[in-house]
């Protein structure tokens, strides 16, 4: 372990979950962090304060009214801003009102990862899964009935390749529930 990394966990291990709770407590934080997690690079504070008033407003970006952006682009930049720059997720320059996401807000992720009312039960799906496996290679190994009649290699393909295609379809479907791959919810 190198002293950037140690001094990196160190950093990260004095972030309470107190002023992590209170840096996501404000709606408008959370917009501008999900916002910055969809963009690549350096945002400029008009446009992330456009894309929160359309939010906010349940409106395209084209209809956000100026004083709408106004009135976010003002507390963006006396409030919330310095206060996500202050804890390190991002990277604010008020002089040429730019802001970037920066590694650190990666730890914010578990927090904000959203969980659907009526997700799918993954682990029970892989639980069954597996039992249904066993059953079914156990009947192939003891030549039990028709499933005897199908050589183990084949079984042994067949459940491999259904493990996989259960594992890409998960991968799939939480990239696509994750907060920063789609667009913003009303859980934000």
């Amino acid at each position: 372990m190198n002293e950037r990394t140690s001094e990196t966990e160190r950093t990260v291990a004095a972030l309470s979950r107190d002023i992590v709770f209170q840096v996501l407590s404000n709606r408008r934080r959370r917009y501008a962090l999900h916002h910055l997690r969809r963009c690549e690079g350096s945002v400029e504070i008009g446009e992330l304060a456009t894309q929160i008033a359309a939010w906010e407003n349940d409106v395209s970006t084209e209809e956000v009214t100026s004083k709408q952006r106004k009135r976010v682009y003002n507390t963006l930049q006396q409030a919330h801003l310095p206060k996500l720059d202050e804890t390190g997720f991002v990277e604010y320059d008020p002089a040429h009102g730019n802001v970037t996401l920066t590694g650190r807000a990666r730890m914010l992720d578990v927090y904000l990862e959203l969980v659907p009312d009526n997700d799918f039960p993954w682990s029970e799906y892989y639980f069954a899964l597996g039992c249904i496996s066993l059953v079914l290679a156990a009947g192939a190994w003891l030549n039990a009935g028709p499933l005897g009649l199908v050589p183990t290699s084949l079984w042994a393909v067949g459940l491999g390749s259904l493990v996989t295609l259960s594992g890409a379809a998960h991968i799939y479907h939480q990239r696509n529930v994750y907060r920063g791959y789609t667009e913003v919810s009303e859980e934000v």
